[in-house]
């Protein structure tokens, strides 16, 4: 399993996507700011997703 880097983009849980904030030891802490639809989505800004359910979409982006 490949974890995530802070910059990276994740999806999970149905196409939700995220930018990577924080990588702690079983999790990663996403901005979900970046997704064009937020605002209708009536969600926190930043939510803990487990290494095990989530994909990297764009790895290219460091921070």
């Amino acid at each position: 399993m490949t974890k995530a880097e802070v910059g990276n983009i994740v999806e999970f849980k149905g196409g939700l996507q995220g930018l990577v904030q924080k990588v702690n030891e079983n999790s990663v802490i996403v901005d979900l700011t970046i997704m064009d639809n937020f605002r209708d989505l009536d969600m926190e800004e930043r939510t803990v997703v487990n290494h095990k359910n989530y994909t990297i979409v764009d790895a290219s982006i460091n921070v």
